[in-house]
């Protein structure tokens, strides 16, 4: 079961990573568009286990192998950016996300069959 406070720390984690991939990251990753889908921290708060979209990148597994060599100075940024709201910085661990491909796949099938996409 998730705490508030891990509700809280996760969120705060995933704003902060969000910006460093749009802004302070953005040469490492050149034309890529990373985004942060979700974040879930331990109970003991000593690992975030980051969950990534990959839009414009055609070999995901290779550009997630780039975050993760990056890790170290992504990690450094974070630490700078809420290093006073939280004593240790968690050890990051970054996954692929592949819901929205597979909600773009389903609609592609659906299309193929003539079903028209559910409505939101």
């Amino acid at each position: 079961m998730t705490s508030t406070r891990q509700l809280k720390f996760s969120r705060l984690i995933q704003k902060e990573l969000a910006e460093i991939f749009q802004k302070d990251q953005k040469s490492f990753f050149t034309d890529n568009i990373i985004s942060v889908t979700q974040v879930e921290v331990t109970p003991d708060f000593s690992i975030a286990h980051v969950h990534l979209s990959l839009l414009l990148d055609k070999d995901k597994k290779k550009m997630l192998e780039v975050v993760g060599h990056h890790k170290g100075n992504i990690k450094h940024t974070l630490a700078k950016n809420i290093g006073k709201q939280i004593r240790k910085i968690p050890e990051l661990i970054f996954h692929l996300d592949l819901g929205a491909e597979h909600a773009q796949r389903m609609n592609e099938i659906l299309e193929k069959l003539h079903i028209p996409p559910a409505k939101e």
